[in-house]
């Protein structure tokens, strides 16, 4: 429908005074972290990674928001546990630079069609083409979002849609000629409880979406972690399983006696003290007594996951490491 000349006029008018009036006693220089361009279709939106904290990660039924903290202990629990003992917990994520990269898993937030467009699955050097476990839309990833460890490694690429409530995930992502490419991809509705289909995988191997399990400085902040932590084990420490809300297995060799299935929790003892951390580890521990770990990766025994905030103090988080494997157990999963 074509507008009147009228309101043309008054819509230039609102954007003159809107642009007249971008400060506040708030925020007195007018700028946001991580800010957006505004799109034609949300002129009220302002894309932040603190805006990204108000956002409902699924609804509250779903498994990402389930307490597990008096769900009862799974019968292979010591036997599981038994091979992971002398294992540390690490921060896989911090603040500046490690060997040039950042470390963790970056994500961004956007307004509602921003940047869609869509991604080319491929296969290169460092992994194949799981195009056909991929959601095919257009992805609203802007060029400019940061790829994990500048390319390095897993180069996930995350940016969740603050308006449409929607979480776009790339795995070994890059850019050429000006678009996207990755080895896989997945889209999450953020407001639906439904899962990938059987058997998919997603940007992480077990086909679970990663930014609800990352370790985010802004719920440092509020002072708690609401959800479960994505963390890693070696291949030998994983069967070839997995449980909801996974939905993707990989080829191992770990026995279902004594190792854990994609999509696994395990949670800290309630009787481990950690009066002693500081007031950051204790929000991080308070979480994995609570919502416990979620097992989301081949990687790094007791790696946990996290996005890279300059205002994380490296030293501190390293203190995790006094946390063992003994002090967990796992969540009855059978």
């Amino acid at each position: 429908m074509k507008r009147s000349f009228l309101y043309f006029v008054m819509f230039q008018l609102v954007l003159a005074f809107t642009a007249c009036h971008k400060k506040s006693p708030e925020n007195p220089s007018g700028s946001v972290e991580n800010p957006v361009p505004q799109s034609p279709g949300s002129p009220s939106c302002t894309a932040t990674l603190a805006a990204a904290e108000n956002v409902q990660i699924f609804p509250a039924d779903n498994p990402w928001n389930t307490v597990v903290a008096n769900r009862a202990v799974d019968q292979n629990s010591t036997a599981i546990i038994n091979k992971l003992l002398a294992y540390g917990l690490k921060a896989d994520f911090g603040s500046g630079l490690y060997e040039g990269r950042t470390i963790g898993i970056p994500f961004i937030a956007v307004c509602s069609q921003d940047a869609m467009a869509n991604v080319v699955f491929r296969a290169n050097e460092k992994d194949g083409n799981y195009g056909n476990e991929s959601d095919q839309q257009p992805y609203n990833i802007p060029l400019s979002a940061p790829i994990e460890g500048e390319g390095y490694g897993d180069a996930h690429v995350i940016a969740i849609d603050i308006q449409q409530k929607k979480l776009y995930e790339l795995y070994n992502a890059s850019l050429r000629n000006g678009k996207w490419e990755a080895s896989s991809g997945a889209i999450f509705d953020l407001s639906s409880n439904e899962y990938r289909p059987a058997g998919w995988t997603s940007a992480d191997a077990a086909g679970l979406p990663i930014f609800p399990g990352l370790v985010r400085y802004e719920e440092i902040l509020k002072g708690e972690i609401d959800h479960p932590i994505r963390f890693t084990l070696a291949r030998s420490n994983i069967q070839p399983a997995y449980v909801a809300p996974a939905r993707h297995l990989v080829n191992t060799t770990g026995s279902a006696a004594d190792t854990l299935p994609f999509g696994a929790r395990i949670r800290l003892k309630e009787s481990f003290d950690i009066s002693k951390f500081s007031a950051t580890n204790q929000v991080i521990l308070k979480a994995m007594k609570k919502y416990g770990l979620i097992l989301a990766d081949i990687g790094s025994n007791f790696y946990i996951s996290g996005a890279p905030d300059s205002r994380w103090n490296n030293d501190d988080l390293a203190k995790l490491g006094a946390v063992k494997g003994a002090n967990f157990e796992v969540v009855n999963f059978h």
